[in-house]
């Protein structure tokens, strides 16, 4: 030890020397030959390798520095996801929250999960955005009907991981837990419930199958230990029918639509005949109407001239009568001056009236005799 304390004492004597000497040197040349730039150029800055006599202090702390920013001692989780915490290998319980955490490098280590909502879409084609982040495309899911005639159906189903329970999730099922969970239980349930019926009843029950598959799918997904996703919903697409049960559909719609054309007919025919009824009714009513007005009208003229003729009796006395009569002798003795010829009749009792007759008509004469 004494030695390279010695050696070292050396080193720095030579070394202060030759820069004394160097010092030297440069005045005296500078002195002389000033103008001729025989010199060298002008020397570069020394660098202070000892710090201010702390070299080892300013050397910790740039180590440190390195460590830290190669060992990456934090994460910055963003909003929409959660963190899980791995100390040695084991998975924390709770995960982290978005914001700023500092872990211990080498022995801790932090997976970021997504737990923003994600889409499947089955479909027998890949649709143009199948490969934007959080859409995932698989094919449309095969089914048999009652009668074993294949059918697909095209669905979306819309989930997120639970973030609640996150750091469980991952530990159960891996960070491929969708396909052990979401896909699976789809697919299942989706051949569950339209396998209970026919093809040519699926386009008519749409809508009973649409609601079946997303109650059955929400309560086999939730139903899962720590319910490791929210399902959001399960739209019900396209339902593809074999060809032949197609052309069968449609020549059922095709007669359908035929009933319902005679059935249209056979209605506005029945209005017709009932329009047509009305009006026949409504004439009637009006004929009986008015000939009611007209018996009404004759009936009302009977009376008031029964009532007439009854007052027209109760007023005729025999005085009245001989005065009538010698008012009808009066026009006939008038008639006679004019004509002759003429006969008159008297009734018995010299009751009015009496009948003339003009005996110069060949025929009235004819007559009267």
């Amino acid at each position: 030890m004494k030695e390279n304390l010695l050696m070292a004492s050396d080193m720095n004597d030579y070394f202060n020397k030759k820069k004394s000497e160097s010092g030297g040197g440069k005045k005296a040349t500078g002195g002389s030959g000033g103008g001729n730039g025989g010199g060298k150029g002008p020397e570069l800055p020394k660098i202070d390798l000892n710090f201010g006599g702390k070299p080892g202090l300013v050397y910790a702390l740039i180590a440190i520095i390195v460590v830290l920013f190669l060992a990456k001692p934090f994460t910055i989780i963003e909003e929409g996801q959660r963190g899980i915490l791995s100390t040695n290998g084991k998975y924390q319980d709770q995960a982290l929250l978005p914001g700023l955490h500092f872990i211990i490098p080498v022995i801790q280590k932090v997976y970021i999960v997504d737990t923003k909502v994600r889409i499947i879409n089955y479909a027998s084609r890949i649709e143009a955005n199948s490969n934007a982040t959080g859409i995932t495309s698989k094919p449309a899911i095969t089914v048999l009907d009652k009668r074993g005639l294949p059918v697909t159906i095209e669905l979306t189903v819309q989930y997120r991981l639970n973030s609640q329970f996150a750091a469980q999730t991952i530990s159960n099922w891996g960070f491929s837990w969708e396909d052990k969970i979401i896909n699976p239980v789809v697919r299942d349930v989706v051949r569950n419930v339209v396998g209970k019926y026919d093809a040519e009843s699926l386009p008519q029950l749409r809508n009973k199958i649409a609601t079946e598959i997303d109650t059955e799918v929400r309560k086999n997904v939730v139903g899962q230990k720590n319910s490791p996703a929210d399902l959001q919903s399960v739209q019900l697409r396209e339902i593809g029918l074999p060809s032949k049960v197609r052309e069968q559909i449609e020549r059922v719609q095709v007669a359908k639509q035929e009933v319902q054309r005679a059935e249209q007919e056979v209605q506005k025919a029945k209005q017709d005949a009932f329009k047509r009824a009305e009006e026949a009714r409504g004439i009637a009513e009006k004929k009986r109407i008015e000939a009611q007005g007209i018996a009404d009208s004759v009936r009302i003229q009977a009376n008031a001239q029964a009532k007439a003729n009854k007052l027209i009796s109760e007023s005729l006395t025999p005085r009245l009568l001989e005065l009538e009569q010698i008012k009808v002798q009066g026009k006939f003795n008038d008639a006679l001056r004019v004509n002759k010829d003429a006969k008159i009749f008297l009734t018995p009792g010299g009751s009015t009236p009496n009948i003339w007759v003009d005996t110069k008509n060949v025929r009235q004469r004819t007559t009267a005799n």
